[in-house]
């Protein structure tokens, strides 16, 4: 059994962290000891892991819920995990575009600089004149 501790150092993740993952229930409730020390098992390291890995690749919380949910079901066929998995690449790829843009913009303030005085500067200009942006929906 480990401690919090060790199971987060183990997992590669912060104590409050795991006593979030608890309190949400992505976690089981952990078993305690006779000091009321919270002690986990293998499972559960195998499972913060699980949620650890998927958080890295940018899953959302819920997305994490129903795959563990399958997770729990090995029986399952697989198509739904393969939709969750879509839906974060496409999100992922629709943050990749919007970051390309960004670049692009930014790119673009950076060489039309005339390196002269803030009034003329071209990075101040843009910033405070979103009409001036190549992209108008850069934010969004």
């Amino acid at each position: 059994m480990l401690s919090i501790g060790k199971l987060g150092k183990a997992a590669g993740v912060k104590v409050p962290t795991i006593r979030y993952y608890e309190e949400i229930g992505l976690l089981p409730q952990a078993d305690r000891s006779g000091g009321n020390q919270r002690l986990y098992g293998r499972a559960t390291l195998e499972r913060l892991t699980f949620i650890r890995h998927a958080r890295d690749l940018g899953f959302p919380l819920e997305a994490i819920r129903e795959l563990l949910s399958l997770a729990d079901r090995p029986d399952l066929p697989c198509a739904a995990a393969d939709m969750i998995a879509r839906r974060q690449l496409g999100a992922v790829q629709d943050r990749i575009a919007r970051l390309m843009a960004l670049q692009t913009e930014l790119e673009r303030m950076v060489a039309q600089c005339a390196h002269g005085t803030i009034s003329d500067c071209r990075v101040i200009g843009v910033l405070a004149n979103h009409d001036l942006c190549l992209h108008p929906d850069h934010g969004a």
